[in-house]
């Protein structure tokens, strides 16, 4: 038997059992909280997948679901494209977020450059097996700018103008684009859990899965948001959040900076495409702040850091935990040896 779950986007949980014999899908049985009628296309939708081979792309998937279906089929919470994506999940013997036990690690401000070392290194502890996913939460000591890793740092970065405002420039591993940082003013978290979780997913399918948790959290402080491919989350305030992803060794790191109160107007003197930054976010005038999560919920930075903590251990099981003395020592090394070289930083100039 193979079983596979998935939480749709925006919608309902989709479950799918099913059987493997001679390479192709049998007693296949899709369950969950989602609506659809007539009654009867649960069963044409079980039907249409019996036989199929188990190396069907998703797009044959959603064919074959999609010709089965009675012409006045309404379905709400799914699609067909999500019927292939939990088939495809149950056929790679995804990981459920139930069978993690996650760890809450919450330190004291650090420098940017170990928080980016932190990120490498709890990666592949995950990777290695010794560490379990763990949940992050970044305090800056320092206003930073992150370039991604594949970003030009003179098209990206004023260094001169960050330079005279104090402002620290490091390049982290993920991709994505810049983030602007200052203390108390975002919140940074990191999601490092293994491969397994998001097995059958597509790329940017794993952003919209591994970001959920956070629109769930947003909508019990009263925030209505949702999740932009491929990596935002919005509001009708403006853009909330961005996100950014790395895959090490059969772990994937998962990091997003939420907009708390950014001073927009520094933002535009440090960051040359500063003001295209500010339109996704809802702003158009440098001389504003930019603070869709202090204005939308009324809450300071510290009750929403608590309140999305206890989101996250409402639905899945989250315990408080602290770096040991070797990942916290491997991370000094490995900020002093990379990311805080020059060659790192301009590697693409």
């Amino acid at each position: 038997m193979a079983h596979g779950e998935y939480k749709v986007p925006g919608g309902k949980l989709l479950v799918a059992d099913l059987e493997v014999v001679h390479e192709r899908l049998q007693r296949v049985r899709l369950s969950g909280d989602f609506f659809l009628e007539p009654d009867e296309a649960l069963t044409r939708i079980n039907t249409a997948l019996e036989g199929a081979p188990v190396t069907l792309e998703s797009h044959e998937l959603v064919e074959r679901i999609t010709a089965a279906l009675p012409a006045e089929t309404v379905m709400v919470g799914i699609s067909a494209p999500a019927i292939a994506t939990v088939i495809r999940r149950a056929l790679a013997r995804a990981s459920d977020w139930r069978d993690h036990r996650f760890t809450l690690i919450h330190r004291p401000p650090e420098a940017p450059r170990l928080h980016m070392a932190l990120d490498e290194i709890l990666t592949r502890e995950v990777a290695a097996g010794r560490r379990g996913p763990t949940l992050r939460v970044w305090e800056w000591d320092r206003p930073a700018i992150i370039i991604g890793s594949f970003q030009s740092l003179a098209n990206e970065v004023d260094l001169d103008a960050a330079h005279t405002e104090g402002i620290e420039v490091v390049r982290r591993i993920s991709g994505g684009g810049a983030m602007f940082v200052e203390p108390g003013n975002t919140i940074t978290w990191s999601l490092i859990v293994p491969e397994s979780l998001v097995q059958g997913l597509t790329f940017v399918e794993s952003y919209a899965f591994l970001d959920d948790w956070v629109i769930r959290a947003l909508g019990d402080m009263g925030v209505q948001a949702w999740y932009v491919p491929i990596n935002d989350i919005t509001s009708p305030g403006g853009k909330i959040a961005g996100a950014a992803q790395k895959r090490i060794n059969g772990a994937v790191l998962h990091h997003v900076t939420m907009a708390y109160d950014i001073d927009a107007d520094k933002l535009t003197r440090v960051l040359r495409i500063g003001r295209e930054k500010l339109s996704d976010k809802g702003t158009t005038s440098a001389g504003k702040r930019v603070d869709p999560l202090r204005s939308q919920t009324g809450l300071d930075r510290e009750t929403i850091i608590q309140r999305m903590a206890d989101s996250f251990a409402a639905r899945f099981r989250l315990d408080p935990g602290a770096l040991s003395d070797e990942e916290l020592d491997a991370a000094r090394q490995l900020a002093a040896s990379k990311f805080a070289d020059p060659e790192w930083t301009a590697r693409v100039p």
